[in-house]
């Protein structure tokens, strides 16, 4: 399973199944491709409704026939363009093509719906994309219900959580091992991963990656 950071929060997950989440693409700075680029897509996930998340999601699924998994309300949105969609809310789990979603708990804020993080199985890995949020207790949960094999976490502060509290996250979720996530992009979200890295020590294995940069899980 090839694992690719795509700038801010969007991430490619490639194996039997190519799924992208949060597709930020245009008006990136840091984006590592563009959406004409890509060409193939089976699921793409989308954590909540802001444009630095929803991005390019519709296009994508458009060009490529993907089925986008959101919040109900962006899945109604989807559906309306004549995208095949599979709307779902916090608590529940989706599965399609042969990927599965559960979607749980992010505290954020919205244009539509609510802001989620998702879990995603596949293909015998688990893996956590925490969306945007603060530090939140029910972390704990996912670690006892997931035991994720990798985790995604915002470190960027000002909109989700900063290094100090991304790295008690880590501890919460007992992650085998994480990258960071929605930093960089902006001066606003400027964070130093190499500080997140030391700070998490022995909790988890901190990859660090530039964007359009690989990891193998």
């Amino acid at each position: 399973m090839e694992i690719t950071w795509l700038g801010h929060s969007g991430v490619k997950i490639q194996s039997t199944k190519t799924v992208y989440i949060d597709p930020f693409l245009t008006g990136n700075p840091v984006a590592s491709i563009t959406p004409e680029e890509i060409t193939e897509a089976d699921v793409v996930l989308v954590t909540h409704h802001h444009s630095d998340h929803l991005g390019d999601a519709f296009a994508i699924c458009k060009k490529t026939g993907a089925t986008l998994v959101g919040i109900h309300e962006i899945a109604v949105d989807a559906e309306a363009e004549g995208i095949t969609a599979e709307g779902m809310n916090i608590g529940g789990t989706v599965e399609t093509k042969g990927v599965k979603v559960h979607m749980v708990i992010a505290l954020h804020s919205a244009e539509k719906g609510n802001p989620a993080g998702v879990v995603i199985e596949m293909d015998g890995k688990t893996i956590y994309h925490a969306g945007d949020t603060c530090l939140t207790y029910d972390m704990k949960l996912i670690g006892e219900f997931f035991h994720p094999d990798l985790s995604f976490i915002p470190i960027g502060d000002r909109y989700t959580m900063g290094i100090q509290s991304a790295t008690k996250a880590v501890e919460f979720i007992q992650t085998k091992k994480v990258i960071p996530i929605h930093y960089g992009t902006f001066p606003l979200v400027s964070a130093d991963p190499e500080q997140f890295k030391k700070n998490v020590g022995d909790l988890s294995e901190v990859i660090i990656l530039k964007p359009g940069e690989s990891y193998s899980l």
